[in-house]
C-alpha cells in the first residue's frame, strides 16, 4: 500500500491535569501542533490544553473533522472545554458549535453530562448505512462553552485568495517549496526568537511538509473557498472572542471582527496584539495566552485562588 493509500486518524495529545479548565486547540492550515509550543509552555499549570494534528485527507469536510474531534474528546474522557480555532481551524470550531446546536435543538440526553458516553452507548455517535454520520448526535456529555478565533473567520471574506494560494501551491515546482521552506525555516527563527519553544518545533514543521501534506493543505484551502458557517454564527449565542495580530496578509481581520458584531449573537469583542501577526499563538504567546485566560475567566494569578 503507497503512502497516498494509507488512512491517517486524528492525532491526539492532552497536556495538564483534569481539573483545570479545558483549551481545546484547533490547528490552521498546516493541521499540526508544531507552532503552538510556545503557547502551550505559557498556559501550563493554567489549562488542560488538549491539541490535534488532522489527517492529511484530501476529502474530509468540515463536519467530518468536528466528527473526528469529538470521538477523540470523548476517548479521553474530556466533557467539557472552550475551543481555540486558529485560522482554518474556525471552520472546524463552527461545525462543532453546529453540532452542539443540533444536539441541543432535537432530545436533550437524559444523563447527566460527567457520565462517559461509553455508559450509554444510545447517546454515542453510530454509522447508519447510507447517511454520513456527520449529522447524527456526538456524545451528549461534551458541551463546549465558548469559542476563541484567533486570526479565524466565518464565510472567509475574500475566498478568491484562498483559491488563488491554491493555485499557486499547485503549479509551484518542488525544488522551488523546498527552497520556500528553508527560507521559512531561517525567517522563523528569526521571527520566533523571543519564543524558544517555537523555534525548538520549526524543524519538526518543515519536515512534516511532505509532499501529501501539500495536497491535504490545498484540499483545505478548497474547504475555505467554498464552506460558509455564516448560518451557524448567526444562532451561535455562545461566547465568541476574537484575537488578532496587526499584520494578517491572509484573513483581513477588521471585516471578521466587524460581521461578527453584526451578526453573531454570543460575539464578546476581540483585541489585536500590535506585534503579532496571523500566528499570534507563536509570536506573542505570552500576551496571546493572558487574552485567552481573561475570556475563559481565569485569574491572573491561580495560586491567589486557591488553584494548583
Amino acid at each position: 500500500m503507497s503512502a497516498r493509500q494509507q488512512p491517517e486518524r486524528l492525532g491526539t495529545r492532552v497536556h495538564g491535569q483534569a481539573s483545570l479548565p479545558t483549551l481545546i486547540y484547533l490547528p490552521g492550515l498546516h493541521g499540526d501542533w508544531t507552532l503552538v509550543s510556545s503557547f502551550r509552555a505559557a498556559a501550563t499549570g493554567r489549562v488542560r490544553f488538549v491539541e490535534f494534528t488532522y489527517p492529511r485527507s484530501l476529502t474530509t469536510s468540515a463536519a467530518d473533522y468536528a466528527v473526528a474531534v469529538e470521538e477523540a474528546l470523548a476517548a479521553h474522557g474530556i466533557t467539557q472545554g472552550w475551543l481555540l480555532g486558529e485560522s482554518f481551524g474556525s471552520q472546524v470550531a463552527w461545525a462543532l458549535l453546529d453540532r452542539q446546536s443540533k444536539r441541543t435543538a432535537s432530545s436533550p440526553c437524559p444523563v447527566a453530562a460527567d457520565v462517559s458516553p461509553r455508559q450509554f452507548p444510545e447517546c454515542a455517535p453510530t454509522h447508519v448505512g447510507g447517511y454520513d454520520r456527520s449529522d447524527l448526535p456526538a456524545p451528549c456529555s461534551i458541551q463546549f462553552q465558548g469559542l476563541i478565533l484567533v486570526g479565524g473567520f466565518v464565510k472567509h471574506p475574500w475566498p478568491w485568495g484562498a483559491r488563488l494560494l491554491r493555485w499557486q501551491a499547485a503549479h509551484t515546482p518542488a525544488w522551488l517549496l523546498r527552497v520556500a521552506l528553508r527560507g521559512y525555516e531561517a525567517y522563523a527563527g528569526f521571527r520566533h526568537r523571543h519564543a524558544p519553544e517555537t523555534r525548538a518545533s520549526i524543524r519538526e514543521f518543515v519536515e512534516r511538509r511532505t509532499p501529501l501534506d501539500g495536497e491535504a493543505m490545498r484540499a483545505r484551502l478548497e474547504l475555505i473557498a467554498t464552506n460558509d458557517p455564516r448560518p451557524i454564527a448567526r444562532r451561535t449565542t455562545l461566547p465568541v472572542h476574537y484575537l488578532a495580530g496587526l499584520v494578517d496578509p491572509l484573513v483581513p481581520w477588521p471585516f471578521v471582527r466587524w460581521w461578527l458584531r453584526r451578526q453573531c449573537p454570543g460575539y464578546r469583542g476581540g483585541t489585536t496584539l500590535w506585534l503579532a501577526d496571523h500566528g499570534a499563538l507563536a509570536t506573542q504567546p505570552q500576551r496571546a495566552a493572558a487574552f485567552v485566560f481573561g475570556c475563559m475567566g481565569i485569574r491572573r494569578h491561580p495560586e491567589r485562588s486557591g488553584v494548583r
